[in-house]
């Protein structure tokens, strides 16, 4: 197993490079025609023969000269509609930025290919490469998993990693999570309020929607504190508010938009119920009418348990124990509020997500993932690379 840290050190520089040219050239959603060119270019260079799907996602496959199972590894591509306010040499070249890290994972995902090419003759099963677009917006992995990306040939088992800066660790550590879920489904919510707009001076012969969507606001806060049991985790999040051009005027409608997290299939349920009927009752109070658009967004993503305990084993064997930590070293109920789009693919097969340090915070990397100066150590990239190649490389030995 060390071969492959050793391998993947080889290759550092270039994986490098990878990941600083995606970096400069961000793309967004489902539309990545660079990022893929790119990515699809390398890999036929190593030797690979990539399909497109989904529009800009891409799906490769190495091994299969000997019969196992097949495991998928996956990298999301996209990046974030913000402009980057880093000093990096290569930073953004246009308005997006990869503030999340996929320009990492990516990079990491091909080094691991060209491992997997090297050793492929000995692979006992199949491994599948998944470039995927659209993670951030919740897409690229659901529309990727319709097209068939789990079938010809059937995926056993999957794996990712997700890269994460502004936090109080040292680089260079791998957390897995325990069994079960491990972010949250993410849905999201939009609610206009029909009033009836006037003169300023004459509030009373209105409805001030503005006055309703004030009271509808803390109306759903309450929905954590009184209406979930305390044991449950959930949030509701209202993040953008608004109505009205000027300040002598009452405006007709107003209008919020938020989302919502939850683990809880059943929450889940109830928090959309109890959106719509608090918008109505709110709004009815105040003589107002409301219209609630709210879209399920993706599910959690569920850990396997045996999965769990497999990568525990390699990823000790392959980097060292001390670097390998559970998500509930770092994080209280090994959880979290985010959301990822693996999920999709964890609902489908057993599937692990883990997590790789890139930045402490106690140095220079202060700044979270989604921040416009938020800064990746590239460092551990190749301890990526040797967890991606040497997973999926030892998995199917000890599943074959």
């Amino acid at each position: 197993m060390k071969e492959f840290i050793k391998s993947a050190e080889e290759i550092q520089k270039k994986v490098v490079e990878y990941r600083r040219y995606l970096h400069s050239h961000p793309e967004t959603d489902m539309d990545l025609p660079k990022t893929m060119a790119y990515v699809k270019e390398k890999l036929e260079k190593i030797g690979y023969e990539p399909k497109i799907v989904a529009n800009s996602g891409l799906i490769a496959t190495v091994g299969g000269k000997k019969p196992g199972k097949v495991v998928l590894l996956r990298a999301d591509m996209d990046a974030l509609p913000i402009v980057e306010e880093t000093d990096l040499s290569f930073k953004s070249k246009n308005r997006n930025m990869h503030a999340c890290g996929h320009d990492m994972h990516t990079a990491m995902l091909l080094g691991a290919a060209e491992l997997l090419k090297e050793v492929e003759n000995e692979i006992n099963g199949t491994v599948k490469l998944m470039f995927q677009p659209a993670e951030e917006t919740l897409k690229g992995a659901k529309a990727m998993v319709e097209a068939g990306i789990l079938e010809d040939p059937k995926v056993d088992a999957a794996m990712m990693i997700h890269v994460f800066t502004g936090l109080p660790l040292p680089s260079g550590l791998f957390i897995i999570p325990e069994a079960g879920p491990s972010s949250a489904a993410s849905d999201w919510f939009d609610i206009k309020i029909q009033g009836k707009g006037g003169h300023g001076a004459m509030p009373d012969t209105t409805v001030d929607p503005l006055n309703v969507l004030s009271h509808l606001h803390i109306s759903l806060q309450a929905l954590n504190s009184r209406e979930v049991a305390p044991a449950e985790s959930i949030v509701v999040t209202v993040g953008k508010m608004g109505g009205g051009n000027t300040s002598n005027v009452i405006p007709d409608t107003a209008s919020m938009e938020g989302t919502v997290r939850t683990f809880n299939p059943e929450v889940r349920k109830f928090i959309e119920k109890r959106i719509n009927e608090i918008s109505q009752g709110v709004s009815k109070t105040f003589n107002a009418s409301a219209t609630v658009n709210y879209k399920n967004g993706c599910p959690s993503v569920l850990n396997d348990k045996q999965l769990a305990n497999n990568a525990k084993e390699i990823l000790k064997n392959i980097i060292g124990k001390e670097k390998v930590l559970s998500f509930e070293d770092i994080m209280p109920g090994g959880k979290l509020m985010g959301s990822e789009d693996f999920s999709f693919v964890s609902q489908k097969v057993p599937s692990i997500m883990m997590a790789l340090s890139t930045g402490n915070s106690k140095e220079e990397f202060k700044y979270p993932q989604h921040h416009p100066k938020a800064l990746f150590d590239e460092n551990p990239l190749y301890l990526g690379v040797a967890a991606y190649a040497g997973f999926a490389f030892n998995w199917l030995n000890m599943n074959k």
